[in-house]
């Protein structure tokens, strides 16, 4: 084993410790060497200061776990070492509170829209500090308005109605606030071929025809910011139209200087609106190749005469560039455009924050609205923003606005629609999940965009304990002093190793060290359960802070004694170098044997009721007739079947007398269903069973098995009924009908037939009679005649 190698080891903590690590105690994991690395690892870590606190082949590393895991070691609370995160608010001034109708006339640095102003946090690794951030917006707020206009020759027409844009605007914006000032300046573009002709004739005047334009320039700044509206329409009213070749402008070289010239523009510390005005687009950064200009923009002010002197020099600036700059000088820009261009500044708008886009009509007739507007909006939306976090640091938001509304995430930075005097908060939570490389101290800054006042957060990292201030140096306990004792352990100096610092990394040849940790001379060293430091063991930990090893070569451990119910030493002792150590009234290598006899006592107060013997609390029954806990149970004795009759019914076919309080008194088995007869166990010689046959109140049988296997009891039994069969009703009827109707049918040929006999007979006497009669031959003397013979007299015969 390389010695220098595993000192550095050591020193970085990035031994393995396990080879097959899993998910477990963070704190253990990192192998902190130090109260300072160990606190840093997470909220719930921390240090045994207690001098004694380690076992014999523990590393110091095993001073770091988890608070209640160190308590349960032995570590008294307090000899944790267990810093925590505070909060301290340093400018607390209370929001303004004021009327526009007021008496009170405040300077803009009076005037307060957000609370707290400055606090510190100090942070400890993985504990977040959280705070109240309150923001109101104050009524009649100063306002400062540039109007940033584009006078290439399409823009002629608008230039007039802008002429009287001052007083104007001064009358509109009077309703919001006292305090408003204006300044304008305008923009064409850069000064070089192919944006302008550069044709000296062009350069003097660059319109066709009869038209007279000023000459081409880049950005002049016209007026600086001012309360006197008649000044601002004076000067518009002296400006000229230019012109240009191509149709995108150099707008964004305009904005970069209004940006960054706060000087020149005279902007205060107060709301600050950017009002773009152009039919056209926009020119950015790598645009400036075409005139033959490579360097980039370098965001600094080139104003001489208020004049931009540096176009030719400098690249177009890049959107990421002029975002940057507006949101540094806290500058709300509108962009005034035509319809036709619409599309292109709104996907600039959402690029820019605090930005908002307006149209404007062919002659910029409406830019009065269009401003009043769009100010309405921006001031309406509060959005926080943070400054650069440092290495390691998270924030989160929350927001609470109007009508309850809460914001997470992204959403929980902004509120909207807020009206003058509505007061909204958030809550910040600050996070460090490292100390910095550099330092122990870093400067943060949250504001709303748009607005000029800040909060400002001292983040101190807690990365050392206090028990190291009172370390002391070249102490006798680290071996005649080669090192420093603090929190409870050495930390050794350069070329020194070893828990007390007792070595040295030259002195000592790692064939003397290996020897001293092999066990009986030995192959394995430290029973492969530790490694070698300095001559001795040092013993690996495991994930679970429950579990670890111990010994002089680490041969001992306290999780590899024999298990009983899954439970080490049966739940009954405790492991010590992999032996259990039994409870009172527990015997056995997994301490599952119990030599308590109370559970082997049968109802009669025999032990396993006579019939067997009591070993480890389980009755053994000599009888095998007997069974059960307590040898009482006998499936095979008479009257079982007639026992558990009842049950059976209930619970396999939910009838019977005890159908009602079945779940009740019937669940001390385990009930299985089977098919028909031939599937229901056999009586074996390790488990008697009886076979039952009985009947229900339909006379119907049923057929189950009850045997006693261990302690459970079990019923196996037929799942269908056997009844007798019922009479089939519709053949007794169809016989009965068909009985009635053959023999009704017989009685009537019966019937029939004596008839036909009887008819017979009579008519046969009558031929008899007749044949025996002697009848007279003459006349009847009663007999007379139906003819009657009249004779006319008067009839002659003719």
């Amino acid at each position: 084993m390389d010695l220098k190698l595993l000192f550095i080891a050591n020193l970085l903590g990035i031994i393995c410790y396990s080879c097959a690590q899993q998910e477990g105690n963070d704190c253990i994991k990192a192998n902190a060497k130090s109260c300072g690395e160990c606190i840093q690892v997470g909220e719930k870590c921390g240090w045994c200061t207690d001098a004694d606190f380690l076992k014999q082949g523990e590393p110091t590393s095993a001073r770091c776990d988890e608070l209640e895991s160190l308590k349960k070691k032995g570590c008294g609370v307090t000899l944790i070492e267990n810093p925590r995160g505070s909060k301290t608010i340093n400018k607390d001034v209370e929001v303004t509170n004021r009327s526009k109708s007021g008496a009170e006339k405040l300077k803009p640095e009076d005037i307060t829209q957000i609370q707290p102003q400055k606090l510190t946090l100090n942070l400890r690794s993985g504990e977040a500090q959280s705070f109240n951030l309150k923001f109101k917006r104050a009524e009649d707020y100063p306002i400062d308005l540039y109007y940033l206009m584009d006078l290439s020759f399409s823009m002629k027409d608008d230039l007039e109605n802008v002429k009287n844009l001052g007083t104007s605007l001064m009358v509109e914006m009077s309703k919001i606030t006292s305090d408003f000032r204006i300044g304008f300046g305008s923009f064409v573009e850069k000064t070089v071929m192919p944006y302008i002709s550069t044709t000296p004739a062009k350069l003097l005047n660059p319109c066709t025809g009869d038209q007279n334009c000023t000459s081409p320039f880049s950005y002049k700044n016209v007026l600086k910011l001012t309360s006197d509206g008649q000044q601002f329409n004076t000067l518009v009213g002296q400006q000229q139209i230019s012109g240009n070749l191509d149709s995108p402008e150099g707008g964004f070289d305009a904005i970069m200087q209004v940006a960054v010239c706060g000087d020149a523009i005279g902007w205060r510390n107060v709301t600050r609106l950017l009002v773009f005005s152009t039919d056209a687009g926009f020119h950015f950064a790598g645009d400036g190749k075409l005139g033959g200009i490579v360097l980039p923009n370098d965001g600094k002010c080139h104003l001489e005469n208020n004049m931009y002197t540096m176009s030719h020099y400098y690249d177009y600036p890049s959107i990421a560039h002029l975002v940057q700059k507006l949101s540094d000088n806290n500058i709300q820009t509108i962009f005034a455009v035509t319809e036709e261009f619409q599309p292109v500044y709104k996907e600039l708008k959402n690029l820019i924050p605090k930005s908002a886009v307006g149209t404007l009509s062919a002659n910029s007739s409406n830019v009065i609205n269009l401003i009043i507007d769009a100010y309405n909006s921006l001031s309406s939306e509060v959005i926080l923003e943070n400054s650069k976090l440092p290495e390691g640091v998270t924030i989160t938001y929350q927001s609470r606005c109007k009508n309850g509304l809460v914001g997470e995430g992204e959403n929980g930075r902004k509120c909207s629609n807020i009206s003058i005097g509505d007061e909204v908060s958030f809550n910040i939570s600050i996070q460090a999940h490292k100390c910095p490389k550099q330092g122990q101290s870093e400067t943060i800054k949250i504001k709303p965009l748009g607005f000029t006042e800040e909060v400002e957060i001292v983040l101190n990292f807690i990365c050392e304990c206090s028990c190291q201030a009172k370390g002391e140096e070249k102490s006798p306990i680290c071996h005649n002093g080669n090192g420093t004792f603090e929190c409870g352990a050495c930390r050794c100096y350069d070329g020194r190793i070893g828990k007390q610092c007792e070595c040295s990394t030259e002195e000592v040849s790692s064939d003397d060290l290996d020897a001293n940790c092999r066990r009986d001379n030995g192959t394995d060293i430290c029973s492969n359960s530790g490694d070698c430091i300095c001559g001795t063991c040092e013993c690996k930990k495991k994930d679970n802070p429950e579990e670890r090893y111990s010994g002089k070569f680490c041969e001992c451990d306290n999780f590899n004694c024999d298990r009983s119910n899954n439970k080490l030493c049966g739940g009954h002792g405790r492991c010590e170098c992999r032996v259990c150590i039994c409870d009172a009234n527990y015997t056995g290598s997994a301490c599952d044997c119990s030599l308590d006899t109370t559970t082997c006592l049968a109802s009669n107060k025999q032990i396993c009721n006579g019939r067997g013997t009591c070993e480890c609390g389980t009755c053994k029954c000599t009888d095998p007739k007997f069974q059960g806990p307590t040898c009482e149970i006998c499936p095979t004795c008479p009257g079982v079947c007639a026992e558990h009759k009842e049950c059976v019914q209930c619970r396999a076919f939910e009838t019977g007398e005890k159908k009602d309080t079945c779940e009740r008194d019937c669940s001390y088995f385990n009930l299985i269903k089977v098919k028909d007869r031939e599937k229901l166990p056999q009586p074996v010689q390790a488990f008697p069973l009886m076979h039952c046959k009985e009947r229900d109140a339909n006379d119907c049988w049923f057929y189950y098995t009850y045997a006693v296997n261990n302690t459970e009891k079990e019923v196996h039994v037929v799942e269908t009924l056997e009844c007798p069969t019922g009479p089939d009703i519709i053949p007794i009827v169809a016989g009965v009908v068909a009985g009635i109707v053959l023999i009704g049918l017989a009685l009537l040929l019966i019937w029939k037939l004596l008839m036909i006999i009887h008819d017979r007979r009579e008519f046969a006497k009558f031929e008899k009679e007749k044949m025996n009669a002697k009848w007279d031959t003459g006349e009847n003397p009663i007999y007379k005649s139906a003819v009657t013979t009249v004779v006319n007299p008067k009839y002659e015969g003719k």
